[in-house]
């Protein structure tokens, strides 16, 4: 059951990304007066319909993708003014480019929409980069780090929040990183290298965020929901120790090695405090641990923005998702990342899934996220994609003269067999994500 909604949240939001980033190059085709022969939602033979005017809208059976196919796309007919080879360059390059922008305004226009509902931040995002938790044995251990220090510089840049610091460490893995840190009114320079995690593909430096950490949900049957602990409550310490990162706990749970624990917490204002037996769970991976049942979350506090504020943070959280990819690929292209890092569409299905069992919300976010990632992903120059086809047009620019046709369908050629060798990548990444043992 979970599955088949799995693929049809999927759909939904595949179907949604398509039909706006298609919408794109139709629009702007209709500005140019091209002839638009076909719109489809899809690849392979007609499923469903209509026409309208001059210009076939349809459903394909193959529902991964989709394209606007326009008059004298393959060959310039100087018969036909409407036909897009038949138009000026700058013109053509706006029609290719308009698809990867519509997707850019609308995960800017969703971001912009849920602040204005639903504006999540941090309970600690106000404060500095405070180390919650160090590893033992990680890279931030073997450099230094203590609980408690604050990360005044990284790479550089002056006082980071700690999504900026999360950014550095994830496509730093082998990379020396240049921190400075305060201590004690003391500022202490350090290298931390990350290493990386073979699972996740990604820079890993064993350091934890310093936060409130509050119960977000909780295991039916098993003793947290037993002693009265309820979603919303902010959890102090773990047998005496204070609570500031996740990490904390499970380390606690791990030396209880089934005793009892004892958890102080706050409702309300009010401290409360609880023993606590844990359960063992041996299907968790890398032998199991030990669970009092409870779903941990950093504290997250909810507001609402108004309209130019809530466009003005959309455009902020955008410029850094796009930042944080093309960093990503940089990091692949430079072995500081995996190439396991990289999602695909079972992946995508699960997130799917998962974001609309959660709620409209995390749906949307989703949506917004999946949306940027397209457009960029789209604007690489690899021929065949939106970005391979605007890098041909700049060169015939500045040439000032066509390529030649040969010479295009070798390179789109070239294209497709490098996509098609990256989606085989992808679907083989994923699928070895589920295997046991992965």
């Amino acid at each position: 059951m979970v599955f088949f909604e799995n693929i049809w949240w999927l759909l939904v939001l595949i179907g949604v990304m398509i039909i706006i980033h298609e919408l794109g190059h139709y629009w702007a085709a209709r500005l140019f007066d091209i002839k638009v022969d076909t719109f489809s939602i899809g690849f392979g033979p007609r499923m469903i319909g209509f026409r309208r005017g001059e210009t076939d809208f349809r459903i394909a059976w193959i529902p991964f993708g989709g394209y606007v196919r326009m008059a004298g796309e393959q060959v310039t007919d100087q018969m036909d003014p409407r036909g897009f080879l038949a138009k000026p360059r700058w013109q053509r390059l706006f029609v290719v480019f308009a698809g990867p922008a519509m997707n850019v305004v609308l995960a800017v226009a969703l971001m912009a929409g849920l602040y204005m509902v639903r504006y999540p931040k941090l309970a600690s995002a106000q404060g500095p980069a405070a180390i919650g938790y160090v590893k033992p044995d990680s890279p931030a251990a073997k450099a230094g780090l203590k609980e408690g220090d604050v990360i005044a510089q990284i790479e550089g840049e002056a006082n980071p929040t700690w999504e900026e610091v999360l950014m550095k460490e994830l496509v730093s893995a082998g990379k020396g990183l240049p921190v400075i840190i305060e201590r004690a009114g003391e500022r202490i320079p350090v290298v931390v290298t990350p290493e990386m995690d073979a699972k996740a593909g990604v820079g890993l430096a064993g350091w934890a965020e310093k936060t409130d950490i509050e119960v977000g949900g909780l295991v039916a049957g098993m003793d947290a929901e037993k002693k009265g602990l309820q979603k919303g409550d902010l959890l102090v310490s773990i047998n005496g120790h204070p609570i500031r990162t996740i990490y904390r706990i499970h380390e606690e749970l791990k030396k209880s090695d089934g005793q009892p624990v004892e958890i102080a917490y706050r409702r309300q204002g009010v401290d409360h405090t609880a023993m606590i037996q844990p359960a063992f769970n041996d299907q968790l991976g890398n032998g199991g641990r030990w669970m009092i049942g409870v779903e941990l979350a950093p504290r997250i506090v909810y507001t609402r923005l108004p309209p130019a504020q809530a466009v003005r943070e959309s455009v902020r959280q955008n410029m850094k998702g796009a930042t944080l990819i093309y960093q990503f690929l940089q990091a692949i292209l430079e072995r500081r990342s995996s190439p396991k890092s990289l999602e695909g569409p079972i992946s995508i299905a699960r997130l799917s899934g998962e974001a609309a069992r959660e709620g409209a919300g995390s749906f949307i976010n989703l949506m917004a996220t999946v949306s940027l990632n397209l457009a960029i992903f789209n604007l690489l120059p690899i021929p065949i994609l939106d970005g391979g086809v605007i890098l041909l047009l700049l060169i015939e620019m500045l040439i000032r003269r066509d390529l030649s046709l040969a010479l295009k369908e070798t390179v789109f050629k070239l294209g497709f067999v490098f996509l098609m060798m990256v989606v085989m990548f992808v679907l083989y990444n994923d699928i070895s994500k589920l295997l046991p043992g992965s």
